[in-house]
């Protein structure tokens, strides 16, 4: 199982600091996120000064984007880290792609599904010099002069991993990405039974099997050396996952087990006007909801259980710590991954 790290810092010197901290650390890669900042620029950062850790971004809004600019930029990192990039793409929702982006909106699933296809025909017409001529509902790309082609990039297109939930963004997934980034409220019984089910029938219809395609899972982790730490880490992670449950959208998740209506509490109470709402949404997070999202577990054993309840489902795994917590605390789990 691969061990990436998640890039929290921003600023040229932490940024280095950091690349070079997860590398020594054994972590394989380091991903960044588009929240606050740009998820590129620091990737480059990252990738200069460190000699074979994997950079990636999870995710970066695709719909923010045409397909012709992600390919330029994914492209130039690609060459730029000699072939170590990986671009991990998200939908977002409707009203952040409307209103925040100016961007459109519309069938997400099949837009994501030509994004990619898009992106893999710009890179073909670039690393093998194949005529672009790609016709959509959504996007088409059919110029490309010598002028505006850069040259191939060290180890061909970037890998591109899909970020999903719903069974329709997984199963695009498994029909054209090479990987799946497994959101964060996803349960080892969701992943078992809804996703990797759903990626299978994404793959037989693009004539690919399983060893094709990789997944990622952004895994909720609470841990603490002192009781205080591990009392943090519990109600951080509740608190997360309440965060997460009161989203319509992941409801299927809850669904599955038979939480619905937990759903319903924290979308109600998600919009109230309690002060304390979000404390009030943890505290409905019992512990058996809570143990079905997270890996809760004191540091020596985090990595046996990752490995007990993940290590047949996923490929690659990063911690989510919706805590503060000393780094140093994950290089022996890293290590244990790493040889379990």
């Amino acid at each position: 199982m691969k061990v990436d790290g998640k890039l929290n810092v921003w600023g040229t010197a932490a940024v280095v600091e950091e690349a070079r901290h997860h590398e020594k650390a054994g972590y394989d890669g380091l991903w960044a996120s588009e929240s606050k900042h740009d998820p590129f620029l620091p990737l480059l950062l990252a990738a200069e000064h460190t000699d074979r850790l994997e950079v990636g971004t999870a995710i970066a809004v695709a719909f923010a984007r045409s397909p012709m600019q992600l390919a330029y930029t994914a492209h130039d990192l690609q060459a730029y880290s000699g072939g170590r990039f990986s671009l991990g793409l998200g939908s977002q929702i409707k009203p952040h792609i409307e209103r925040r982006f100016a961007m459109p909106w519309s069938r997400p699933a099949a837009r994501m599904r030509e994004y990619v296809s898009a992106l893999r025909a710009i890179w073909a017409a670039w690393n093998e010099g194949e005529k672009l001529d790609f016709r959509g509902d959504f996007y088409t790309h059919t110029l490309m002069s010598p002028f505006f082609s850069p040259p191939p990039a060290p180890g061909g297109a970037p890998k591109v991993f899909v970020a999903a939930v719903g069974e329709a963004m997984t199963r695009v997934a498994g029909e054209v990405g090479d990987g799946l980034l497994a959101h964060g409220f996803t349960t080892e019984r969701y992943l078992r039974e809804v996703t990797l089910p759903t990626v299978e029938a994404g793959l037989a219809g693009s004539g690919r099997t399983r060893a094709d395609f990789s997944v990622s899972h952004l895994l909720l982790t609470a841990t603490g050396r002192t009781e205080e730490e591990m009392a943090r880490a519990v109600d951080g992670t509740r608190r997360q996952i309440a965060f997460y449950g009161s989203t319509p959208a992941y409801r299927g998740v809850l669904e599955l087990h038979g939480w619905g209506e937990l759903g319903d509490e924290l979308n109600a109470l998600s919009k109230s006007a309690r002060e304390d709402k979000w404390e009030a949404m943890g505290r409905l997070v019992d512990d058996d909801v809570l143990n079905a999202f997270a890996v809760v577990a004191e540091p020596e054993r985090v990595a046996a259980e990752i490995s007990r309840r993940y290590g047949s489902l996923v490929d690659r795994v990063s911690f989510y710590t919706a805590y503060e917590i000393d780094a140093e605390v994950w290089e022996p789990v890293v290590q244990e991954l790493h040889s379990s």
